[in-house]
């Protein structure tokens, strides 16, 4: 679990690894979609140092 994960995290991300791997997707796969997903989340929530809509532009503070 990535440091800056809290146990809800953690707990999001299983469950949509095990979605994942239930629907037919490989193991590598499914921890891909899962990570992208909570890491999603956070981002929307404000709990990480890039904001949201700079993921969504692909633009950086550095210009």
């Amino acid at each position: 679990m990535p440091k800056n994960w809290s146990e809800k995290d953690e707990r999001q991300y299983e469950h949509i690894k095990q979605s994942e791997l239930e629907r037919g997707e490989s193991e590598e796969r499914a921890e891909e979609i899962a990570a992208r997903t909570v890491n999603k989340q956070r981002r929307e929530e404000g709990r990480t140092a890039e904001p949201a809509d700079a993921a969504l532009t692909g633009s950086t503070k550095d210009g």
